[in-house]
């Protein structure tokens, strides 16, 4: 009988879309997971339900999300089908017979539950009350699945032969190992007829200066090999720090290449998990590699001596081998399961710790210390008990791989001392087997270790090669314009945007010009889409509809790093490095420009304080240097969009953690900074905004209101109201208003955008 498909979740989120994988190849396609992620919008939380009917639709599947009880399931809806698992987890359904449900679960593998442990996960644990329903995503094929040719959409490059490009570049160093391998395998053929000769020339004969010769020979070959050994140990060292560094650096320029929205949907813990994979090929390119070649050739050389002195003892260890290989493979299955559990909550555990640290200021702040504690001390619970797995198995391995080796080895001692004493070999060839035998153990434990590392490396691998097939943001094959026009205005026409998992767009038809070499000023309430707006135009996303054109060009046809080159951007989560201020401010240029350094810190208002610092622009800052406040950080970030001397500014609530003085010093540089220049203010204060050339007030996704500051008031529609929350904000807090002219259009409140 034709076995249920499975296939393990990569990743701690990837539940929903393993699910679909295996359902597909239930049917007799394989899809790869990341073309299910994408189509289901998998986020850093997971898959929600609607994106995998969504996913699957897309796929060739007629999907229909049912909320029904046991005894409907179990009657009519068709298997396979996905079940919401533990609130938490999706698991596929592909059999109920006599009220035992097979499960094919993308954590665990194919497992069986009775009715009361199945309806216990499935719907919760008040399961016995009869209203209870549980969900079910129910799926039914349609020709689209089998006329989409999925083969194609596989990555051209499989399994290791990904990984040959680092060995080919390094074949000078490869070839003086495989000559050292090589020479200190055959030195080491050259012991057991030393000993042999020893025993049946020296002792029989009672030739002392034929021992001493033999011991002086040994020596030699002794000294021989440690030399090939050290020479071995330099060459191997620089060979796997230079591949380590190979595969590490194309994994960040791989991850420097993606879109943001990659980052949307990983964990921090995830990606740290593979880079720490890197670890585990490198060791099998290098060390484990080239160490099994020696094994090889001595298996190979030793396992034809051990033949030549007697076939008989040759077969029985020839047979002891092939058991022992065996045994190591019957486990290899059980192993991958485990170190895919491993990655899950070890990618947990760094996610986790990295909160903890990041997050300690409010932790403290709210007393959170035992909560978050536990929270990580739980995970340690889980990886305990896959340590504990680990441990059974591999003792469970070693107990029965020790007991095949050591009973084979008994074996041959016993034949061969049979076989001196009916005469059929020499003492000398017994203990020259023997010496073989010991060589020859070595070796099998080395490649039986290889077998193991191999498939280690091999689900590195796989993670590993689910990011380098991801779409890079920017590839250099495409056609792309990399100059700007110098004139005409940003039109957006039909813009609609809908985020990974977002069930509404947070952009909805948006029509709209942003005249060039004008400032264009951006308010509304938290939620209203003006972050979102912001970022499409600085192309960190792609419209799901709609275009945004400079002049007639399409930004689609426009090099991003180019379009970026020409802008200056303040987000309102701007990061600062750990490196000196001057580094800082001049991110991106190879040497720092004195004169727009200086020009950059007067406009954002932080010379003097750069310059009472000991270091001045040398000083380190960030989470390893220097602290510093918010407003210090905003005025650092607003210096560094301005030392790029932009074509095109975007400041998103760039100065809401400034002072008044402060921020009123610094809209008056930039207000002068920003003539001649394409200018996007998002505001946190409206009188961050009262001088732009024009007003667009945002509301759920929509332009609802147009103009300059003067036009909306006398509107008096969401614009005025703002303006109006705002002073009644002050009157209540028991503030003197510092806009008294508010309502008449001479100053501008602030709200919260």
């Amino acid at each position: 009988m034709k076995t249920f498909p499975f296939y393990k979740q990569p990743g701690a989120k990837d539940c929903g879309p393993t699910c679909l994988r295996i359902i597909s190849k239930h049917y007799g396609k394989v899809i790869p997971l990341e073309t299910i992620r994408t189509l289901s919008q998998t986020t850093r939380t997971g898959s929600s339900f609607l994106g995998l009917a969504e996913a699957a639709e897309n796929l060739g599947f007629r999907a229909v999300g049912i909320r029904t009880d046991y005894d409907t399931f179990k009657e009519d809806v068709p298997f396979p089908c996905i079940v919401h698992w533990k609130k938490y987890h999706f698991v596929v359904v592909y059999k109920v017979k006599n009220d035992i449900i097979y499960v094919s679960d993308p954590s665990y593998g194919l497992i069986e539950y009775n009715k009361e442990e199945f309806i216990s996960s499935w719907i919760g644990n008040n399961a016995k009350e009869k209203t209870q329903e549980g969900l079910v995503l129910s799926l039914d094929t349609t020709p689209k699945l089998y006329d989409t040719d999925w083969d194609k959409i596989k990555s051209n490059k499989s399994g290791f032969s990904f990984l040959f490009k680092y060995l080919f570049k390094y074949k000078k160093l490869m070839v003086q190992l495989l000559i050292g391998l090589l020479a200190g395998s055959l030195l080491q053929l050259i012991f057991p007829f030393l000993t042999q000769s020893i025993v049946d020339i020296g002792i029989q004969n009672q030739d002392i200066n034929f021992i001493y010769l033999i011991l002086a020979a040994q020596i030699m070959l002794f000294i021989g090999q440690i030399s090939i050994e050290a020479i071995r140990g330099w060459i191997l060292l620089h060979l796997s720090t230079r591949i380590n560094i190979s595969l590490v650096s194309d994994f960040f320029i791989k991850l420097m290449n993606l879109p943001i929205s990659y980052f949307d949907t990983r964990m921090t813990g995830d990606l740290m998990q593979r880079i720490n994979d890197h670890q585990r090929i490198e060791r099998l390119l290098t060390n484990s590699s080239l160490n099994t070649m020696f094994s090889f050739f001595n298996i190979v050389i030793f396992s034809a001596v051990l033949a030549y002195y007697n076939l008989k003892i040759f077969g029985i260890f020839a047979i002891g081998s092939t058991l022992l290989v065996i045994w190591i493979l019957f486990f290899m299955k059980k192993r991958k399961e485990l170190d895919y559990k491993r990655f899950t909550q070890m990618s947990d555990e760094q996610s986790k710790t990295i909160e903890l640290i990041e997050g300690m200021q409010e932790i403290k702040l709210h007393n959170a210390e035992k909560q978050k504690r536990w929270g990580w001390e739980f995970i340690q619970i889980r990886l305990f008990k896959v340590a504990t797995q680990g441990l059974t198995l591999e003792q469970t391995q070693t107990i029965g791989s020790t007991s095949i080796n050591q009973f084979k080895n008994i074996l041959i001692t016993f034949i061969s001392a049979s076989l001196v004493l009916n005469g059929q070999i020499s003492l000398g060839m017994m203990l020259s087997i023997q010496y073989i035998i010991g060589q020859l153990n070595s070796p099998i434990s080395q490649l039986l270790q290889f077998i193991q590392e191999t498939q280690d490396a091999k689900i590195s691998l796989e993670r590993l090669k689910e990011i380098h097939d991801e779409k890079n943001e920017e590839n250099i094959e495409d056609a792309k314009v990399h100059e700007i026009p110098e004139q005409g205005d940003i039109k957006i026409d039909n813009l609609t945007f809908r985020y990974i998992g977002a069930e509404e767009p947070i952009i909805k038809d948006m029509n709209l010009t942003i005249p060039r070499n004008k400032t264009t000023a951006i308010v509304g309430a938290s939620g209203s889409g003006k972050t979102t707006l912001m970022k499409t135009l600085i192309r960190f996303y792609q419209p799901n509809k709609g275009h945004i054109k400079i002049a007639d060009q399409n930004f689609e046809n426009i090099s991003q790093k180019t379009w970026r080159s020409h802008c200056g951007v303040v987000m309102q989560d701007g990061y600062i490095f750990n490196d000196t201020i001057a580094n800082n401010i001049a991110l991106g240029d190879d040497y720092v420009d004195k004169d727009k350094l200086l020009h950059a810190v007067k406009i954002a208002n932080i010379k003097d304080f750069i310059e009472s610092l000991p270091l001045s622009y040398n000083t380190e800052i960030g989470n390893e240097g220097v602290g510093i406040s918010g407003g210090e950080k905003q005025r650092l970030l607003i210096a560094r969009a301005v030392y790029k001397n932009p074509d095109f500014i975007f400041f998103d609530e760039a100065t809401s953690a400034l002072d008044a003085n402060n921020e009123k010093t610094i809209m008056k540089n930039l207000n002068t900074f920003f003539e001649g220049r394409t200018a996007i203010v998002i505001a946190h204060r409206l009188s961050t905004v009262k001088n732009a050339d024009q007003i667009l007030v945002m509301n759920e996704g929509k332009i609802v209101e147009k103009g300059t500051h003067h036009e909306l008031l006398q509107l008096k529609g969401e614009y005025y109201e703002l303006v109006k929350n705002q002073l009644e904000l002050e009157k209540l807090n028991g503030k003197k208003s510092q806009n008294p002219g508010l309502l008449n259009g001479n100053h501008i409140p602030a709200i919260v955008g």
